[in-house]
């Protein structure tokens, strides 16, 4: 029987475990905590589709066109297409297992409006559709377990995949509360470890999800995609924990977005843009906040109460716990803030990575959404991408050779133990701190030459520093051995923003304004014993 390492367990890792294990693959499912606790459950505003009882005049095909059109160039055509026409089927299988979607008046699936859509098509659960989706995904896993296809593994952390001559046999995982490392081998390995929001600190996203996974794969030769399209999601409220995110669907149900100026408000987005400027796809809306130059406020005061209670109470009360802010009567102040990245691993059309049996799916992997991501389409994505990964899995033969790596990994744990048994002078979460004020200063909505050599300048400085730190025996071994894995994806992700001499979707250069017919490819990077090599995807290899 064949089997699987599943490095994650967010929508898209769960996704892709009961679609193997309902296809007869063992699936063995690691995770640092519970599906409960994944950046999933933070997903606010609703899933995209266009299936039966759709708005008038919207079509499957309108929905590939305004993903295509939201990627401003840098989608491909053909993954865009599977992920739209699947897109009804998987709304009805949600449904099937359990998903608590809002309904209308007659009883069908609400829709709403979301940024850069022609129609009405974004399907929601309130303004906690990860959750309900999250919730319906665990209890069709739990079937599979009870069944023995599916093996979970709490408080466990990848720390390397297991790769020679380009194949991946599985992966060296860290157990917290050994502390040891270990080798577990498996037919594949498919990577579900979401963004890199660490990378930025206080963002809309989980800091659990800090881009270790992808880095690490990169030193050991797995190429990256289009680390410079970084989303800024236009509305989100500061508070002291993190940026907390205002969802698009307060816009989707009528939210007006305004600065203040001689005593006036000006809704500026609908005086440039027309009624439905408040709708515009992310990128445009967030440069167009940051271009006011003022705090801007984002209002629902005016919407009827029960609308609000019915339709928005998340935001209601997240409003009101954290700022105490009465959202029936007052306006939210916002701002941009990092919330999506729609680069990371590059993968094939069956999101096979150029490693052989190594895959990556959700938002690790940079496929579907080009150079700026549409609302409601990231979590269609990562249901779509771990249904691909699991029927391209169980379309191969399994139990072939697999090499002994017991010497290798012999060798990382006395690396391992040597650096836990030391006290460090500069804790690792300073230099993580660092590392996150230098990306949110040099990366941020607005780049340029400069800031992005300044920014490759320190993070320079910070992989020397981590590379001499004393480590800190008292801590997690996670958050010790991750850091320069984390610190090299950095210095990538501002390698190609420098590279990409344009403006284009969520990468705005000042010193480069115009979008370039020459540069309508995706970045793809490579590490070669500590260099960084870019080149534009000409030949098509990966297709997003």
């Amino acid at each position: 029987m064949k089997d699987v390492i599943i490095i994650g367990s967010g929508i898209s890792g769960l996704a892709c475990a009961v679609s193997c294990a309902s296809q007869g693959v063992k699936v063995l499912l690691l995770s640092p905590g519970p599906s409960e606790r994944s950046q999933s459950v933070m997903a606010a505003g609703g899933i995209n589709a266009v299936f039966r009882g759709h708005e008038p005049g919207d079509s499957v095909e309108c929905h590939i066109e305004d993903t295509l059109k939201g990627g401003n160039g840098l989608g491909g055509h053909h993954a865009v297409t599977g992920l739209c026409e699947s897109a009804g089927d998987i709304i009805r299988y949600l449904r099937d297992i359990g998903t608590v979607f809002s309904v209308d008046g007659t009883g069908n699936i609400a829709r709403r409006a979301f940024g850069g859509q022609s129609y009405r098509r974004t399907c929601y659960c309130g303004t906690s559709t990860g959750k309900q989706i999250v919730s319906a995904l665990v209890m069709e896993a739990r079937r599979y377990e009870a069944a023995g296809m599916i093996r979970r593994r709490l408080w466990t952390c990848f720390h390397s995949a297991l790769i020679r001559d380009w194949v991946c046999y599985g992966a060296v995982i860290c157990d917290e509360r050994t502390r040891k490392l270990e080798a577990v081998y498996a037919d594949a390995l498919v990577i579900a470890t979401g963004g890199q929001n660490a990378l930025f600190g206080k963002t809309t996203g989980s800091t659990q999800c800090d881009g270790y996974a992808a880095g690490k794969l990169f030193t050991q030769g797995v190429e990256l995609k289009n680390l410079e399209f970084i989303q800024y999601h236009p509305t989100t409220l500061e508070t002291a924990q993190k940026r907390m995110l205002i969802s698009e669907a307060a816009r989707g149900e009528g939210g007006r977005l305004f600065y203040e100026e001689n005593g006036r408000r000006v809704y500026f987005m609908e005086d440039k843009y027309g009624a439905r400027g408040n709708l515009q796809t992310r990128d445009v809306i967030s440069r167009e906040i940051h271009a006011a130059g003022r705090q801007t406020w984002l209002d629902i005061s005016f919407m009827d109460r029960h609308k609000i209670d019915r339709r928005l109470p998340e935001i209601r009360d997240l409003c009101l716990k954290y700022r105490g802010l009465d959202v029936t009567k007052e306006p939210i102040p916002v701002a941009p803030a990092v919330h999506f990245f729609m680069g990371g691993i590059a993968v094939h059309m069956d999101h096979e990575t150029n490693v052989r049996n190594l895959f990556a799916i959700g938002e690790c992997a940079s496929m579907y959404h080009g150079a700026n991501r549409l609302g409601g389409n990231s979590l269609l994505a990562a249901l779509y991408s771990g249904r691909v990964a699991a029927n391209e899995i169980t379309s191969r033969l399994g139990g072939g050779f697999r090499p002994d790596f017991s010497a290798e990994v012999e060798e990382q744990n006395a690396m391992l133990r040597k650096m836990m048994g030391t006290k460090s002078p500069f804790p690792v979460m300073y230099i993580r701190d660092m590392l996150a004020e230098t990306m949110q200063k040099e990366l941020g909505l607005i780049r340029n030459e400069t800031a992005l050599d300044e920014g490759i300048t320190d993070i320079e400085y910070y992989l020397k520093t981590a590379s001499h730190l004393a480590y800190d025996g008292s801590v997690s071994p996670y958050m010790n051995y991750s850091l320069s894995a984390i610190l090299t994806l950095a210095r990538a992700t501002l390698t190609c923003a420098k590279a990409r001499r344009e403006s284009r979707g969520a990468h705005f250069r000042s010193d480069c304004p115009d979008t370039l017919e020459e540069y309508r490819y995706a970045t793809i990077i490579s590490y070669d014993q500590g260099g960084y090599r870019v080149r534009l995807d000409k030949e098509h290899r990966y297709e997003s």
